[in-house]
C-alpha cells in the first residue's frame, strides 16, 4: 500500500510560482513511478501534467513544458516526497492537482490539492 497526501495549493497570481508537494509514505520501495494530473472546473477528466520515474527521468505535458518541474526526495526512508515547481502560472493553470503513483501493480492517487491562478 502507499499513501499519497497533496499540500501546497493556493492562490497564485498569473506570472508567478507556486510549489505543490506529494508526500508518499507506505511501501515507497515500491514505488515505479509518480504523475501529477490536473481537472479543471467543469473538466470531468484529469489532465497529465508531469511524469517521474524511479531513476529520475521525467516527461510534460507540452501546455506545461518549460514552465512546470517535477522533482523528488527520497532522502528520508519512510516519506518519498515529489515536487511540482509551477512558474509562470496562467489562468489555465486553474484546477485540482492531484498526485499518482504507480507500485505494486496498482495505482495510486492522492486526494488533490487546488490551485487557483487569478489577479
Amino acid at each position: 500500500q502507499v499513501q499519497l497526501v497533496e499540500s501546497g495549493g493556493g492562490l497564485g497570481q498569473p506570472g508567478g510560482s507556486l510549489k505543490l508537494s506529494c508526500a508518499a509514505s507506505g511501501s515507497i520501495d515500491s514505488i515505479e513511478w509518480v504523475r501529477w494530473y490536473r481537472q479543471a472546473p467543469g473538466e470531468k477528466v484529469r489532465d497529465f501534467v508531469a511524469h517521474i520515474n524511479s531513476v529520475g527521468g521525467t516527461n510534460y505535458a507540452e501546455s506545461v513544458k518549460g514552465r512546470f518541474t517535477i522533482s523528488r526526495d527520497n532522502a528520508k526512508n519512510t516519506i518519498y516526497m515529489i515536487y511540482l515547481q509551477m512558474n509562470s502560472l496562467k489562468p489555465e493553470d486553474t484546477a485540482v492537482y492531484s498526485c499518482q503513483a504507480f507500485a505494486l501493480g496498482r495505482f495510486y492517487w492522492g486526494q488533490g490539492t487546488q490551485v487557483t491562478v487569478s489577479s
